[in-house]
């Protein structure tokens, strides 16, 4: 029997809940210990007078139930003689948008609620946008609680026509409701002897599932499975179509045929959409985690660049510049945001891949066409990305150049390294960075300093002081300074840089070796009493906004490989500190 996944969602209190709720009730799919608990429930927390108050079979949070909203996304099943389901109920808050992205993301169609004295609002737009942006074209909208307008075949016409108008799923089915009386939920109503058409239940069990059994083979890797030397296989899941023995594939830019489809089992002459198998190849063929095998004919697109519509799903906003990590298939990539978002927001972005992958629209492929994007420090998931299309060329690659960095290094006579000052405004970077370089550039060394000032001179000019603007100002000298280092230099950096993020994504430009994080740690009061250009007190008077240390962060370093308390050090002292580091680590 098939599976139906659907979702329902629609404003704060449209009656989501109470439709489910009344949709099993009504199919008779209540065990008799859940209607006990339901009469029960209904008469302690419920809010219609002790009669059953269906909503509450599924808005189980207590939070729920004091404020008679959902909150979290709440899933159930049940089954009908003609399909099974799962049906995931989505929180009508926009601040939980993330939550209805979340169930909306496996659904395969979805009931919008309309309050019928309310009309189409700002909200129900908002879920319709996030629907079709998630790949599900049929969708029931479900006016309710008709029973507040008497049933009027003219307030239910006008809101259908509204929608309508306004959206382009493949299939839009409206459904006359008033769910807390069970109206054309299951059954046909004698209270709308104007509707004809399907209730939501025939709906539901008549809907077109979609299937990715059609179409080109695609067959992700998850594991090279190598058990001993005479085995190697590819284990993994066929995302479309079927995989046989014998087809020709293509991976990167290899071909191979399919040698053995291997299960716990034994062999299989052939894989179906869905199939978990392990696939041996008859040449000697490159692939890992990540990559996809598929039909040599027809091969999904190779990209590192696209549009891509993103959902923002943590508190801290994305940022432009930022590097995050996207994990697309089975494969973990560094990610560049180009655009700043807040939670639950969703917008249009050019996303920068590491390395080129293999991928298809989000329309066509849920598994190709998506990703989650990762924070790079703590992994935690900030975002979700779906895929419209790749931007620019494939063909822009390295280009292989004769003098290279150990040429360069070898003729300097030195390791290159980037020695990166941070510290707040007025703790003496840039004057331990100038009598560091002063020390090196006496012993012969070839240095170059990068202050902080001195690039918004020129370089970093048109930006400013907002959040988004420092992580752009670092990404930026972090680039340069991995230039530098390639042309063999000893390059100082002497910025504020107030993001570990960035500061991270300084130190994974270079090799290992090539990174020495200096924090001049000085006391924000010390700091602020030195102010030697008086920009602490132009904060305290609200003169000068984003300033770190008063109104924006500063996150220290929490490893640095040397900490120069100048509470305790002189300049001279600290910059002398930094040089013997950078004999220990064999730089000079």
């Amino acid at each position: 029997m098939e599976l139906l996944r659907f979702i329902t969602c629609g404003s704060v209190d449209d009656g989501k809940s109470t439709l489910i709720g009344r949709l099993l009730y009504e199919s008779k799919l209540l065990y008799a210990d859940h209607l006990a608990a339901l009469e029960a429930d209904s008469r302690r927390v419920g809010t219609r007078g002790g009669e059953l108050d269906f909503a509450l079979l599924v808005d189980g949070l207590a939070a729920e139930r004091e404020q008679g909203i959902t909150i979290d996304v709440a899933h159930r099943f049940f089954a009908t003689e003609a399909r099974r389901f799962i049906v995931a109920d989505t929180p009508g808050h926009e601040q939980y948008t993330r939550n209805m992205v979340t169930g909306a993301s496996t659904a395969d169609a979805a009931v919008i609620l309309i309050d019928a004295r309310k009309g189409v609002l700002s909200q129900t737009r908002r879920h319709a946008h996030i629907v079709s942006l998630l790949g599900i074209r049929h969708v029931a909208l479900a006016v309710n609680k008709l029973d507040l307008v008497g049933y009027s075949q003219e307030v239910f016409e006008r809101v259908s026509a509204e929608f309508a108008r306004e959206n382009d799923f493949d299939e839009i089915v409206c459904v006359p409701m008033a769910a807390t009386e069970g109206v054309n939920v299951v059954g046909h109503s004698e209270l709308t002897p104007w509707y004809d058409g399907k209730t939501l239940l025939q709906w539901l069990e008549s809907v077109e599932i979609p299937t990715a059994a059609d179409g080109p083979s695609r067959f992700l890797v998850q594991w090279v499975n190598r058990p001993d030397a005479t085995f190697r296989g590819f284990s993994g899941r066929v995302l479309r179509g079927t995989l046989r023995q014998g087809d020709e594939v293509r991976v990167g830019e290899r071909t191979s045929t399919v040698d053995r489809i291997v299960t716990m089992d034994g062999d299989l002459p052939e894989a179906p959409t869905g199939s978990s198998v392990t696939v041996v190849l008859a040449d000697d063929v490159d692939a890992s985690r990540g990559d996809v095998l598929a039909a040599a004919a027809d091969p999904p697109g190779t990209a590192d660049t696209f549009q891509a519509h993103l959902v923002w799903l943590n508190e801290t906003g994305l940022l432009p510049g930022r590097h995050y990590l996207a994990k697309i298939g089975a494969r973990t990539l560094g990610f560049s945001a180009t655009k700043a978002l807040q939670l639950n927001e969703i917008g249009v972005a050019e996303v920068h891949f590491d390395a080129p992958v293999a991928f298809e629209s989000y329309r066509t492929s849920r598994d190709l066409g998506s990703f989650v994007v990762l924070d790079r420090l703590t992994n935690a998931t900030v975002g979700a990305g779906m895929i419209d299309f790749a931007l620019g060329s494939t063909d822009v690659r390295w280009q292989h150049l004769t003098v290279d960095k150990q040429a360069r290094a070898g003729r300097n006579g030195h390791r290159p390294c980037v020695v990166w000052l941070t510290g707040l405004s007025g703790a003496g970077k840039s004057t331990i960075a100038d009598l560091v370089e002063k020390a090196l550039h006496a012993e012969g060394r070839h240095t170059f300093l990068l202050d902080g000032d001195n690039v918004r001179h020129g370089l970093n000019s048109d930006l400013g002081f907002t959040d988004a603007d420092r992580v752009e100002n670092i990404r930026r000298i972090a680039e340069v300074a991995a230039l530098m280092v390639d042309a063999g230099l000893i390059v100082l950096v002497s910025f504020i840089s107030p993001f570990r993020a960035e500061r991270a994504l300084a130190r994974e430009l270079v090799e290992e070796n090539e990174f020495c994080e200096v924090f001049v740690d000085t006391p924000l009061a010390v700091a602020e009493q030195r102010d030697p250009k008086g920009l602490y007190r132009k904060a305290r008077r609200g003169e000068l906004a984003n300033f770190t240390g008063i109104d924006s962060p500063y996150e220290p370093p929490e490893n640095p490989e040397v900490r120069l308390d100048t509470t305790a050090l002189s300049p001279e002292a600290a910059a002398e500190v930094v040089v013997a580091k950078l004999r220990t680590l064999g730089v000079c």
